[in-house]
């Protein structure tokens, strides 16, 4: 029998706790400023109305009629598309390795936040602390240097999320009631103290008050699709994990509302914290859409300006990287379980088995992350990931859902259990079927469109060589791409030793 959550509080907060993650906390923030503030808000919200909630309710609702992950519910709307599935997993695959060291980075600088009291008032020390400590080059040549604090760092990583998933949603469900409320209570907290700094004000202002010229740079548009897209967790098998635990009584329609707006919610109120502590050290035109450097090594020169007390500074530094680390976690296990529901659902494994053994494999190949080019590694891999496969599986899905399969069927199982408000297909067919796949079909045209503008071929960022963006982007790109093929292969083989897969498809699994 399939597991199921506890409760319908369980699934929403872990919803939540995948979708909100770092690029909340520090992307989402460095975009705003970039962009004007309230019309980089503006555009969001569209986003988030057109292509993030109908893309959501679909991963959900296919998943819990299926009672698959993605890969599964692919095949159960037809046969040729669970490919698609496998590209999802593989985008998790892919991101939950590096994002791991990142969340170890997360964990080292939160046991080294006492070297703050040491530090007021000095600028330089607060933003070589990070780098110092990882041993970064900056290049991907430094494989050699290893970083062994980081080394611990990224076992405990992995230690802590095996253990908030190895029984699924059991565990999952009693993890994120604190890894969900406690990020929203530390950042009220900074919220407050930023709030309370003189020149708080202009922070605010620069982040609602629009600047409506804004809206005719075409980078704002697509950066705001991007975060919208990247932050809800969609297109890499989590949502489809957690919707095939669904209680068949499960409101859809009414939980993903609750979903996406907590996750914009959390990323605004992570905004007023960034945005009014900036301001109030005089450091609000520092801000940067990177999320490495805001978190590592901007928002550390800020923290040692909050205050002429080493002991608040070094305390606010806790609760800072404290509130980093329980946005990190659930978000790391999210894309393992989903992941783990892939793989068991397909192969017919025991699941928690599976699920060491996936963190086992990805954490001795996060190890990469560890040496003096882990960062150079990182940077080339989130790019092409996030840039192009990611994207690429956002599209097929929809074209899958919406033009090789009934998408009426889709919306009929989203409305299931809905009484008061219903998804009108006026708004959900259109962008499963034509308005999201044109989005996502322009965003990826964009990024081909930098990549061969900003240096052909090298990719990434300029400076990396050529040979360490085909092996870190280029060719994991292309396994990702390939892995249904990879797949498909590896069935072969077990269907010649007596392997039977599951080849029912959505009319078979009618109630």
């Amino acid at each position: 029998m399939r597991e199921k959550w506890s409760s319908r509080s369980a699934f929403i907060l872990a919803a939540i706790g995948s979708a909100v993650g770092l690029g909340n906390a520090w992307r989402f923030p460095g975009l705003a400023a970039k962009y004007g503030g309230g019309a980089f808000l503006f555009v969001y919200l569209i986003a988030m109305l057109v292509v993030g909630i109908p893309l959501l309710m679909m991963e959900i609702s296919v998943a819990r009629y299926t009672r698959q992950g993605a890969p599964g519910s692919m095949r159960a709307m037809n046969k040729k598309t669970e490919g698609i599935g496998w590209l999802a997993v593989s985008n998790g695959i892919g991101i939950s390795i590096y994002y791991a060291a990142v969340f170890a980075w997360v964990i080292l600088m939160f046991f080294m936040s006492y070297k703050f009291m040491g530090l007021t008032g000095d600028t330089e020390g607060a933003s070589n602390l990070w780098a110092t400590t990882i041993k970064t080059t900056g290049t991907t040549v430094g494989f050699t240097t290893i970083s062994w604090p980081v080394v611990g760092c990224l076992l405990l990583a992995w230690v802590l999320c095996y253990v908030c998933i190895r029984n699924g949603t059991t565990t999952v469900g009693k993890v994120v009631k604190f890894t969900v409320s406690l990020p929203v209570i530390c950042l009220l907290i900074m919220a407050v103290r930023g709030i309370m700094m003189p020149g708080a004000m202009s922070g605010f202002a620069k982040l609602f008050i629009p600047d409506w010229s804004a809206l005719s740079n075409s980078n704002l548009w697509v950066d705001a699709i991007g975060q919208v897209f990247y932050s809800l967790s969609t297109s890499m098998a989590i949502m489809f994990a957690y919707g095939s635990f669904l209680d068949e009584e499960t409101n859809i329609v009414v939980d993903t509302i609750i979903i996406a707006f907590s996750d914009m919610f959390i990323s605004i109120l992570a905004g007023i914290v960034m945005f009014t502590t900036m301001a109030g050290v005089g450091m609000l035109d520092n801000m940067s859409a990177s999320g490495i450097a805001t978190a590592f090594i901007i928002y550390p020169q800020a923290i040692v300006k909050i205050s002429s007390s080493p002991v608040f500074n070094m305390i606010f530094a806790f609760i800072f990287y404290f509130c980093l680390i329980t946005l990190a976690i659930d978000s790391l296990f999210s894309i393992i379980e989903g992941i783990s529901t892939a793989v068991s659902d397909k192969f017919k494994l025991n699941k928690k088995k599976t699920t060491l053994t996936i963190c086992i494999i990805e954490g001795v190949i996060s190890l990469i992350y560890v040496t003096g080019a882990g960062l150079a590694v990182l940077d080339i891999v989130d790019y092409f990931i996030n840039s192009y496969t990611l994207i690429i599986t956002g599209v097929l899905e929809m074209i899958a859902a919406g033009w090789f399969f009934k998408t009426t069927k889709i919306l009929d199982e989203l409305n299931r259990n809905t009484n008061k408000f219903k998804m009108p297909y006026w708004w959900f067919i259109p962008s499963i079927k034509i308005v999201s796949p044109l989005i996502l079909i322009g965003l990826f045209v964009w990024n081909i469109y930098n990549l061969f503008k900003g240096g052909g071929i090298y990719g990434a960022a300029d400076g990396y060589t050529l040979r360490a963006n085909i092996i870190f982007g280029w060719i994991v790109a292309l396994l990702i791409l390939c892995s249904g093929f990879i797949v498909k292969g590896i069935v072969r083989i077990k269907k010649a030793h007596g392997f039977t897969e599951d080849e029912r498809t959505w009319d078979d699994l009618k109630k």
